[in-house]
Order: C-alpha cells, then structure tokens, then sequence
C-alpha cells in the first residue's frame, strides 16, 4: 500500500513521533495506516525497557484548580533531562494529564495512570511518549485536594507549586494567591502545630534533646529544654505560625484575621522537584 506526505502527517498528529519516525513506520507497515501507529507505539514500549534504569530526575510540577474552584491539585511529570524539561510538547502532554486527572476526580497518580486518554490509559500514553521523546518519562506524582475554594501556584520555571483550601467560596483573590506563595516559600509542614503528626513532634524533640545532651546540659534539664526548642520549631515550620513573609512583623495568622477574622486554611499541599 502507498502513502502520501498527508498520511505522514496525520500519524505524526495522532502519535506525537516525529515526521521521519512515522514515514519509516508507514513504510515498515506497507501504507497499513493503523499497523504504523502500532509500530510508533511498539517503539515506545522498546524504547522504555531500554531505559528503564535511567534516572529520570528533571521535569515539570504543575498545579491547577477545577473552573468551580472547588478542587484543585498538583501534578509531576519526570523527565531525564532538562533541555526535554521546557520542551513545549513535554509541557503540554502534562497540562492534558493534568486537566484528565481534574476532571476525572482522580484522587493520586495510581488513579491517574488507569484513566483513559485517547483510547489508552495514561500509564500507556506516558510509555509510548518516552519513544517519541527519546527519554525516560515518569508520571511520579499526583494529589487532588478539595475545599469552600482552592487557589493554586506554580513557581516560575516549573519546578515547584502548591495548592491551598479555604474555608469560604469568596476569598480574595491577591490573599489567596499570597498563601498559596507562603507556602511555596516557607514549605511549612502543617497548617498548625495541633495538624503535626505525633511521630514528627517526638523526633524534633529526640533532635532537640541529642542537640542539648551534646552541648553538656543536665539530663534533667533536657525535656524542658527540648520543649522550648520545639516551640521555636512550630513556629517556623507551621503555616498560621510562620511570619509573614511580605510583613516580617505579622504571622500568617494575623495576615488573616487583617483580611478576613473568619477566613482559615483547611488544606493545603506543596511539591518541589529537587534537582
């Protein structure tokens, strides 16, 4: 069977593999239109087990809420170097996931990888496309969260981004997205130091009481010690606690209650990719 440059750029549409990759595979095909796609999709498959050691350690993090602000989450989409990291299409392929996973209210990236894009599950989609690009390509990460309204952030250069749920459907645009900031900024580990989980408190103490054992201070005088090192923690390491960082001389708490007294942060989740 023959083909045409028009057949040639129709696989290319529908499989993302570049010009020459699609006319080697209608050629291998015969012209066979769907054999081709197969064959581009096959290749994917090779390409993946061959790379399947590789690190894939660059990428994107994305974030982004539900038109009714009412949900929201943040997606990673790994990748093995940076240069395929900006690539416009690497992005892109993200933002669609992305978009899939909102509207079909996955709550984390095993649900992600079962649901269907274009015929195929994204964990297939995620394998073939690591043949189109050449590099390993890993879905690592997803969380949806769901509040009053959800504002999301994505710090320039996709790297890092958070998303955060408040408490009432009409939030100020400008004090959302300065929360959403503070927490990319600030990486605290829980809204308040009631939402500290108690294996996390009992091992900043443990570090406290080695830090001061150390230096020489009574055994006796640890606990107290460690107590008032933990509370300096809570205050650096949870949300409300935090200063400010646009107002060094206010905490995030009276940020707040300035705003709005009955405004509160219900949720929140941050992801950075460290490279």
């Amino acid at each position: 069977m023959a083909f045409q440059t028009a057949d040639v750029v129709k696989l290319r549409k529908k499989t993302g593999a570049g010009m020459m990759d699609c006319k080697n595979a209608l050629t291998e095909a015969n012209g066979d239109f769907e054999k081709a796609v197969q064959i581009i999709r096959e290749k994917g498959k090779l390409v993946a087990d061959k790379r399947s050691d590789r690190e894939a350690s660059e990428g994107v993090v994305l974030a982004k809420v539900t038109d009714d602000k009412q949900s929201g989450g943040i997606l990673v989409l790994n990748c093995e170097t940076d240069f395929v990291a900006k690539n416009e299409n690497f992005i892109a392929f993200a933002e669609k996931i992305l978009d899939l996973a909102l509207a079909g209210k996955a709550t984390n990236q095993g649900e992600v990888d079962k649901l269907l894009l274009d015929g195929r599950t994204i964990a297939e989609q995620v394998t073939e496309q690591t043949g189109v690009i050449g590099e390993k390509l890993e879905l690592s990460y997803f969380r949806r969260i769901e509040a009053d309204r959800v504002t999301a952030y994505i710090h320039p250069g996709n790297k890092l981004a958070t998303v955060v749920g408040f408490n009432k459907p009409e939030v100020d645009v400008q004090v959302a997205k300065d929360i959403a900031m503070q927490i990319a900024a600030m990486d605290p580990v829980s809204i308040d130091k009631d939402s500290v989980p108690a294996d996390l408190i009992e091992k900043e103490l443990e570090i406290a009481r080695e830090k001061y054992r150390q230096e020489g201070k009574p055994e006796s005088m640890l606990d107290k010690i460690a107590q008032g090192s933990l509370n300096k923690w809570f205050k650096e390491s949870t949300l409300l606690n935090q200063t400010y960082v646009k107002d060094g001389k206010i905490s995030v708490r009276e940020f707040l209650a300035q705003n709005d007294k009955d405004l509160k942060v219900t949720v929140f989740d941050r992801y950075t990719l460290n490279t």
